[in-house]
């Protein structure tokens, strides 16, 4: 069989063995519902709620902080519609043209239904936002500013801290982030962030799975109503089981990026300095991206039909993020980037883990370099 080599993990990650035992585990015994007034029922509520507690000293937030969601969409959705819809009296918005889907595709939802004004802030070469940028956009309507930390095709870092401590001290409005690919890979003050998102698939966990850190000064209207689950701000029967081992995610994802992330800055580097001796190859990734997300362009070479060369001789990459893989419209990143349509058009997204090696790295290159030769 043709050995098959992944490196799309900015798309998912691979379950982690020890949150696949724990899971396994847990499943067998704790099934019943959490809400449950029995003993049982009583049991899993206090080990969810052991579970809250631990993801919130992780990540520096109170234990009533911590929402738990399906994943980063979801999250994302919750937190814009959530604060816009408890003030409808505020009715601006900033984000910026670069943001995963969720966050766009709402945006344009509360826009078209109840005419809230979006600012996307522009987007510089660097594939980042200038936080002159935000003081400019900034309103006294202003409810709530969305700037994700690390984009996810690019690897592009933004100032988010910088942001979120002037958004705190000279507006009215909340702030913010997508935390889904900075998890494990940079580290973030989350004293001034009002709401952040998580996804754990991401980290080497389970699909389905997410947290939303709403602190509670935030006003919060919920995006799924229901019961009494999650103190009445995210309704559904809890997945109880998921959200105890999201704690262990979090904790195995915090402690391996420390100890990998120089193996994995070292990978990149061989990446890219391969890529760089490859006749066309551009690199659209800034050079201070977070490590292990790697964006370039063979413009002579679509990316769907690069896609399927590298697939064929077997390479799992994508070009743009995976919600948006199966278009054929140019990566709307790259465009915002001001690289152009071609170069947009061409793009492909190499996403390095841990568990990749330089043969790897070497392999991707060599294959790379005869598909450019052979179709170029």
């Amino acid at each position: 069989m043709q050995r098959r080599i992944y490196l799309d993990n900015a798309s998912t990650t691979n379950i982690h063995p020890e949150v696949l035992k724990t899971y396994e585990e847990l499943l067998e015994t704790y099934y019943v519902n959490s809400e449950s007034l029995y003993d049982e029922g009583s049991e899993i509520h206090r080990m969810m709620e052991k579970a809250r507690g631990a993801i919130a000293g992780l990540l520096g937030v109170h234990a009533e902080d911590i929402i738990f969601t399906s994943g980063s969409s979801e999250s994302n959705s919750a937190a814009i519609k959530g604060v816009c819809m408890a003030d409808m009296s505020r009715k601006h918005i900033v984000t910026t043209p670069i943001e995963h889907s969720s966050i766009l595709n709402c945006c344009a939802q509360l826009h078209r239904l109840f005419g809230y004004e979006i600012t996307y802030l522009p987007v510089g070469r660097e594939g980042s936002i200038r936080l002159e940028d935000v003081r400019r956009a900034l309103r006294d309507d202003t409810a709530i500013v969305s700037v994700m930390a690390v984009n996810n095709e690019t690897g592009a870092v933004n100032p988010v801290e910088e942001i979120a401590e002037y958004v705190k001290k000279h507006s009215r409005a909340y702030m913010h982030t997508d935390m889904t690919q900075a998890c494990g890979k940079v580290s973030f003050n989350m004293k001034n962030i009002d709401l952040a998102s998580y996804s754990a698939h991401k980290l080497e966990g389970l699909k389905g799975s997410g947290i939303l850190v709403r602190k509670t000064h935030v006003p919060f209207e919920p995006l799924i109503c229901g019961g009494e689950q999650e103190e009445g701000l995210r309704g559904g029967t809890s997945n109880a089981c998921v959200n105890m081992v999201f704690a262990k995610t979090l904790r195995l994802a915090l402690e391996n990026g420390k100890r990998s992330h120089a193996y994995i800055g070292e990978l990149s580097q061989r990446l890219k300095d391969g890529l760089r001796k490859i006749p066309g190859i551009e690199i659209n990734s800034p050079e201070n991206a977070v490590a292990g997300i790697i964006n370039f362009s063979y413009e002579n070479i679509p990316s769907e039909v690069m896609q399927n060369a590298l697939n064929r001789q077997g390479f799992m990459v994508s070009a743009r993020s995976t919600c948006a893989s199966r278009s054929e419209d140019p990566s709307y990143v790259l465009m915002a980037m001001g690289l152009g349509a071609k170069r947009s058009n061409s793009c492909i997204r190499v996403s390095l883990s841990h568990r990749n090696t330089e043969e790897e790295i070497d392999l991707f290159l060599k294959a790379l370099k005869e598909i450019t030769e052979q179709y170029g």
